[in-house]
């Protein structure tokens, strides 16, 4: 599980993601997926960055708000900490790591579209253990598919 975040014509968005993987080593490439149900999505798809922040366990109150909440009826980012990262994309402080990601192709996959990202800026705080499907399973969406 991750937080992708996006930022794009004076807006901030941000949600939590099961679908993203790695998908090519060199060069270094990472897609994730997001819901077109999200307000994230909306802008995401004209943001030139998304950032992806993997969160500890012990951080599933950041998964709660980013999961639970939509951004439709909550600023998430005024109730934490976060700053400015590549091209002013968003990174929430205290990751256990993160990375901004330049957007390079986006795939129309059905209910979720794909962002292929090619990483820019990256970093990390605290580490632990990661957060899970698992540990995450029992957060009601925000925005849920139907």
């Amino acid at each position: 599980m991750c937080v992708v975040t996006a930022v794009a014509g004076g807006e901030r968005a941000g949600c939590l993601v099961g679908f993203a993987s790695q998908c090519s080593i060199q060069p270094p490439r990472f897609a994730v997926w997001l819901s077109k149900a999200n307000r994230t999505y909306r802008v995401a798809r004209t943001a030139q960055c998304l950032t992806v922040h993997l969160l500890t366990r012990d951080q599933r109150d950041l998964a709660e708000l980013f999961g639970g909440e939509t951004g439709d009826e909550v600023d998430k980012f005024a109730r934490l900490d976060w700053r400015e990262g590549h091209a002013g994309a968003a990174v929430l402080d205290g990751a256990a790591a993160w990375f901004v990601g330049t957007v390079l192709h986006r795939v129309d996959g059905g209910d979720h579209v794909g962002h292929v990202l090619e990483p820019v800026q990256w970093g990390g705080g605290p580490g632990g253990p990661l957060l899970r499907l698992s540990d995450a399973v029992s957060i009601e969406a925000g925005h849920p598919v139907e």
